[in-house]
């Protein structure tokens, strides 16, 4: 097999799998990075400092090392930066899709264009920009008006706002008026490279992912996903878990639309990754990049559950080298789709999960040593340590850690990777204004830890706060008794309502707690929440909200 030398464009830990196949390969392996610290730097056998924006310079530069070093090859996974990839492979002669291709893959409106041409099925949509903002601000106040036209986007709330040109769901939101569509699009705007964004119809139903290898004209889905969104009006993804639970004939509806995209937009050689949703009105394409996904799952899950290094694949294609699974006599052992499209069905289950923290600025972290000894995690990677800020996320890149198992069952996936981030406790500095805000916050977003209904809300702020919550008898006889059937529902990392209970007793033995203030930051924030109204009242700071933030609570420990 011919040693190559592979251009990596990204040294993030996205790029490890990557890295780290090729040089198991044997191949040489430079990586560009705008970020000369980049956790994979080090792992390269050499690093040049360029920024990944600027094409021209990575065009240059893959030249020279193709001159000086026999550089045959350019590669990226888990970045949107697959038509520069594209652009160095066309100038260089190496392969890859097409930049035509590339770029339908990266920009959400000519993708959406691409889509409606090949009568692929995806939303109605139409493009915007700032100027945009500004017209439809001159209808909020007009009764019964539509700034746009009907015929390409109908006036039916709600809608979904994006930037054409970003990954993580950075600035997709779901709108539900034309007031609210104003903010939406000046913020989508704002986070595109180009200063564009669209607007589609709102799609309905689970969600997807899908990734994939193109070559010759056959098309082999390495992998499906139920994807497990939440938090609207933005789309958080919360974790995904592979294979899916729905049926063999929903999966291959969904695959053939998948399919129908990747052949709209002319991708023909590499990876395709696509975000998927199973409608009321049918299959639906969400978006298709022109890479490997990132998220944990091309380059973890997948293997996991299969058994396949699909970065490996991936980078044969790069190369020059037909993968191996493209051979005939693998494709005769696959299951068959439709024409030209196969699937690995994968032998166990992998499950990724994510934590996430309530805002603040982290004091100290928990429980990841205890998390990664649970039965069938295979990994837990923080992203949010000691001395960082957090905030509750609004995209999937604010998330503060993920943790990924394998096993012989779904169940024991799932319940593996859950039970791993419940152990996981990120606890906050206390006294801090951004957390006080969000503990004393009654807005549908961000959500609370735990929902509970209006009346006990109401039955919570109605308790005199002139008790005091003490740990050193327990909770049992101090939880009122509205709040009794929720001990078992689960806060967004995983611990029921009983399990932070004992751990707080466990943790603050002997806390002090304005009784209503208590109770409150538990639904509000979890543990988080009232660990923070304990280490609060030991720096006798904490205040909170009545008509305003101005009066301290008389607290003692």
């Amino acid at each position: 097999m011919k040693k190559h030398h592979l251009l990596m464009l990204g040294a993030g830990f996205m790029q490890k799998p990557a890295i780290e196949s090729a040089k198991k390969l044997g191949w040489k392996v430079t990586v560009v990075d705008g970020n000369p610290k980049a956790v994979c730097v080090s792992l390269a056998d050499a690093f040049e400092h360029i920024d990944l924006k600027d094409t021209e310079a990575l065009i240059e530069f893959a030249k020279k090392l193709k001159a000086t070093e026999n550089l045959d090859c350019v590669f990226t996974a888990g970045t949107d930066f697959s038509a520069s990839v594209a652009k160095i492979a066309e100038s260089c002669n190496f392969h890859s899709h097409s930049v035509e291709a590339a770029l339908n893959a990266t920009d959400k409106s000519r993708m959406r264009s691409c889509f409606a041409s090949y009568g692929a099925p995806s939303p109605n949509f139409i493009e915007v920009d700032f100027d945009t903002s500004k017209r439809i601000s001159e209808y909020v106040l007009k009764d019964d008006s539509w700034p746009f036209d009907s015929k390409k986007l109908k006036k039916k709330f709600p809608l979904v706002v994006k930037p054409v040109d970003n990954m993580g769901s950075r600035g997709c939101i779901t709108v539900f008026s034309l007031r609210e569509l104003v903010d939406a699009v000046k913020t989508a705007v704002s986070l595109s490279k180009t200063g564009r964004a669209i607007i589609e119809e709102y799609m309905d139903g689970p969600e997807f992912s899908i990734d994939s290898l193109v070559f010759e004209d056959k098309l082999i889905i390495t992998g499906f996903a139920d994807r497990h969104i939440y938090y609207p009006p933005y789309f958080i993804e919360m974790g995904h878990t592979m294979p899916t639970a729905f049926s063999e004939e929903q999966r291959n509806i969904i695959i053939e639309a998948f399919a129908k995209g990747v052949k709209a937009l002319g991708l023909s050689c590499g990876a395709a990754k696509g975000d998927m949703k199973l409608t009321s009105k049918g299959a639906m394409i969400g978006e298709i990049a022109a890479r490997l996904s990132g998220g944990y799952m091309s380059g973890w899950t997948f293997p996991y559950a299969s058994g396949l290094n699909l970065t490996e694949q991936a980078l044969f294609l790069a190369s020059g080298e037909k993968s191996p699974i493209f051979n005939d006599g693998n494709l005769q052992k696959l299951p068959k789709i439709a024409k030209g499209v196969w699937y690995i069905p994968p032998k166990e289950w992998s499950a990724e999960r994510a934590w996430i923290s309530i805002p603040g600025k982290v004091a100290s972290v928990f429980g990841l040593e205890n998390a990664g000894k649970l039965q069938f995690v295979k990994d837990v990677f923080p992203r949010s340590l000691k001395g960082e800020n957090v905030v509750f996320p609004e995209n999937n890149v604010e998330k503060c850690g993920n943790c990924i198992s394998k096993a012989a069952t779904r169940q024991d996936a799932v319940n593996a990777a859950e039970s791993a981030v419940a152990l996981i406790e990120l606890r906050l500095e206390p006294d801090d204004e951004k957390t006080l805000q969000f503990l004393e916050c009654r807005k549908s977003f961000p959500p609370s830890a735990f929902r509970v209904s209006a009346d006990v809300a109401a039955d919570i702020d109605n308790v005199d706060d002139g008790l005091f919550f003490d740990s050193s008898i327990g909770w049992e006889c101090q939880i009122p008794h509205s709040l009794r059937e929720y001990l078992e529902i689960k806060d967004w990392n995983h611990k029921s309502m009983r399990d932070v209970l004992n751990r707080f007793i466990e943790i603050e033995p002997k806390a002090m707690i304005h009784m209503r203030t208590f109770w409150r930051y538990l639904i509000r924030g979890s543990l988080q929440g009232v660990l923070f109204a304990a280490d609060s009242c030991k720096k006798n700071k904490l205040k909170y909200k009545k008509e305003g933030i101005d009066e301290k609570i008389k607290s003692s420990i």
